[in-house]
């Protein structure tokens, strides 16, 4: 279970929601710190007790490489210097298996223990800090604030005033350590993922160049920005007013006003010892200004609700401007002041409209459809918004000539999908934006395409014509991909963000790009289907249940996309894989993929052996057949195994070991590690006669597939399905057994029992 984006808007309201949602980011965070001290720590030992068993290996190939007979006579015998010489090669061996082994310690090094180090260092240790400046801000606003609420309104107006700007100051510094705070801890958790374990990470730094970017803007904002909830009309801080027996007390509360049902939540923020206070539900009926003459505390207002109707809460805002909002929210007396907003120009999908797309596109097929990078590379925005002001012009519009020869080939198709995305609503609308990005997130691909085709549908008949014509022209572009190299899943990439964008610029609307991707790769590749008609049925087919287990095989996206062909993998692997149905979508991100990890130390030395080891023959998936499970026959099983054993022994020692083309002298040569495990308990003849056979015949044996759980229907009727024919022979099979063995086997016996009450 993935934790919730947090949003930058969140750190303004504060709310007891978004410190819940950080404390889940610090502990995540805390379990990550921990896991990579424990892995550094342990492979740092692994690491030196390598060296060191490596240092002493070492050594010993230096006795062997300086080992000399001392002989009696002349010379050497030929025994003797063969020993010798057997002796120096076996430490030239030895020589080169630690260099080997040295050489992949030290990639270790500085593959994983030196990047995480890094890591732990330079990420996670700066969150630690941020966090640290994020509760001291945090913790020095909040009780500037309290002092500032408990301010009389009858001090001096210059008092006042320099109260308020040293509050804005203050809450200004909190706002802005708690969205830098929330940018680093959300960063460092994607970060992760590209630093230690992904090999490139173009994906992750076009992402948080896009997040630096949105914390900037929120950081830029002057004012209080109190984000109004996707539920509730208004939400934040609000401190009421609590009479009891020795006298008022203000408590501070978080508040959540609902304007459709008028629903006023108050949650307590302080907890007073001897006292249980609980979360209070109120129905609005109307909100009034308090005058300031009749309270002695400032920014203050009344509401009356259906539960408290002869005692009106007075309640106390955190500013004037957070008052004014409080009462527009609740429609009070209080006058609404609305703020200048500078309507941008926006593109309208008119007739004018389809004549400019349809003339860039029939520029597009005819010149440019083989170029490489089409709709990749950007023109120049200046020549750009020259075409589009020229185009539009009311005196003339669409007079033209894209022919011309200052008019470059990126400019008219940057023109394109700049006049797409300044359209006043994207073309796939936002009223179906949820409900695409759902469709995209299904792991059921029919279901997918059902549900984009049904959604396609739906769109304005203006906005379906328009998303025909392009999509249309982008499988034919598509279909040049091997000159142009522009794929599907390229164009999804450009066009996802242009024609479904968010109406909110959110973290979570940047997390959802990628699926909107996927639309476009279905739209493309499925162009026909989609667009040939409506579909059969008029609504939606259910939606398939979440998944239970996490996805292993299923790709996030349809694209067919080539595998990617990793060097350390056997050819078989991917021959079960493209049995299993798994396809790879790995296509690389476009840029530069220089800032990957550290290159390992490559090795030189050594060359590849002229003998090839012999190759393990795997079986084949689809030849396995379900085995039925044996009988306990012991000595049956373990005679045959020593058949095997002795034929095979007779074998081997006609052998003979010849060396350079010639024969020489029988060599007796010590098992291979492969065959000389220990034999666990319990071993049965059966595996005892296996212990005779060659390596190649071990490993061709393989495990038969898993069987499926059968239905509950099945397993309610498995007795009455069992055939007769099938529990007569296996009754014989036993009797025949037991013969053989000279014995009434208890285990047969029982077993045939059992089947006769099967039967």
């Amino acid at each position: 279970m993935g934790h919730p984006p947090l949003e930058f808007s969140d750190c303004y309201s504060d709310s007891p929601n978004f410190r819940e949602r950080l404390k889940c980011y610090e502990n995540e965070l805390e379990k990550t710190n921990k896991f990579l001290k424990d892995v550094i720590k342990d492979g740092n030992s692994v690491i030196n007790t390598i060296k060191e068993y490596s240092l002493a290996v070492q050594k010993f190939s230096q006795t062997l490489q300086s080992f000399q007979f001392d002989f009696i006579g002349d010379s050497l015998t030929d025994d003797e210097m063969n020993i010798a010489e057997s002796f120096r090669e076996f430490a030239g061996l030895l020589q080169d298996v630690e260099e080997g082994r040295m050489m992949l310690v030290q990639n270790s090094c500085d593959l994983l223990i030196k990047p995480l180090e890094k890591f732990r260092k330079e990420q996670i240790g700066v969150t630690k800090e941020r966090r640290k400046k994020f509760e001291k801000e945090s913790e020095k606003y909040y009780s500037q604030l309290d002092k500032h609420v408990n301010l009389s309104s009858k001090k001096k107006e210059t008092q006042l005033q320099e109260a308020d700007e040293q509050l804005d100051k203050e809450r200004q510094t909190f706002y802005e350590s708690s969205i830098e705070y929330v940018y680093q801890i959300q960063q460092v958790q994607d970060r992760k993922k590209f630093d230690v374990v992904e090999p490139t990470r173009n994906h992750f730094e076009s992402t948080r160049e896009e997040m630096e970017e949105l914390m900037k803007r929120m950081k830029g904002s002057a004012k209080i920005c109190m984000r109004h909830g996707q539920q509730a009309t208004m939400e934040g801080y609000l401190y009421v007013q609590e009479k009891w027996a020795l006298g008022v007390t203000w408590v501070k509360y978080y508040c959540k006003y609902f304007k459709d049902n008028k629903l006023f939540i108050m949650e307590p923020m302080e907890q007073k010892t001897g006292t249980k206070q609980t979360t209070a539900q109120l129905t609005l009926k109307s909100c009034v200004r308090r005058k300031t003459e009749s309270t002695d505390k400032r920014f203050c207002f009344d509401i009356e609700t259906n539960e408290r109707r002869f005692s009106p809460v007075l309640l106390q805002a955190i500013s004037e401007v957070n008052r004014k909002q409080w009462i527009e929210a609740m429609d009070g007396k209080e006058p609404i002041y609305h703020s200048p907003i500078q309507k941008q120009a926006e593109m309208e999908l008119n007739d004018l409209g389809f004549k400019f797309v349809r003339k860039c596109i029939n520029f597009v097929e005819t010149k440019g459809l083989t170029q490489e990078g089409v709709y990749r590379t950007v023109g120049s925005n200046i020549q750009v918004q020259k075409l589009l002001n020229a185009f539009f012009d009311p005196t003339c519009p669409a007079d033209v000539d894209f022919n011309s020869t200052d008019m470059d080939f990126k400019t008219i198709t940057s023109a394109l999908k700049f006049y797409l995305r300044s359209l006043n609503e994207p073309l796939m609308t936002y009223s179906l934006h949820g409900e695409l990005l759902l469709a995209a997130k299904s792991e059921n691909l029919d279901y997918r395409l059902g549900a984009v085709h049904s959604l396609v549908y739906k769109l304005p008949e203006r906005n379906r014509e328009m998303l025909e014509l392009l999509i249309k022209h982008l499988v034919s572009v598509c279909s040049h991909s091997s000159e142009n190299l522009m794929t599907v899943s390229n164009m999804g990439v450009i066009f996802g963000p242009t024609l479904m964008r968010a109406e909110e610029e959110t973290v979570a609307a940047m997390l959802n790009i990628k699926f909107q991707n996927i639309v476009m790769e279905i739209l493309i590749e499925d162009y026909n289907k989609i667009f040939k008609g409506p579909p059969e049925e008029t609504t939606l087919p259910p939606i398939p249940p979440p998944r239970v287990t996490p996805r292993r095989r299923q790709p996030i996206t349809i694209s067919k996309r080539p595998p990617r062909l990793y060097p350390g993998l056997q050819p078989p692997v991917f021959e079960r894989r493209e049995q299993n149905g798994a396809s790879h979508n790995d296509s690389e991100p476009e840029g530069d993929t220089s800032l990957t990890s550290p290159v390992p130390h490559q090795r030189t030395k050594l060359a590849p052996p002229s003998i090839s080891p012999p190759s393990i023959p795997l079986s084949s998936p689809t030849s396995r057949k379900p085995v039925n499970p044996r009988p306990a026959l012991r000595p049956l099983d373990s005679d045959v195994g020593r058949l095997e054993v002795r034929g095979q022994d007779g074998q081997r020692s006609d052998a003979m070991v010849t060396t350079n083309g010639e024969s020489g002298a029988t060599v007796n040569r010590a098992q291979s590690f492969q065959g000389s495990r220990p034999q666990l308990k319990g071993t049965t003849g059966e595996a005892q006669g296996l212990k005779g056979r060659s390596f190649s015949e071990k490993s061709s044996i393989c495990r038969p597939p898993t069987r499926p759980p059968d239905p509950p229907s099945r397993l309610l009727n498995k007795t009455e399905d069992t055939p007769a024919s099938y529990v007569a022979s296996k009754t014989r099979f036993f009797e025949n057994a037991s013969r053989q063995m000279g014995s009434s086997s208890p285990n047969a016996s029982t077993a045939a029992s059992r089947d006769e009450n099967t039967k």
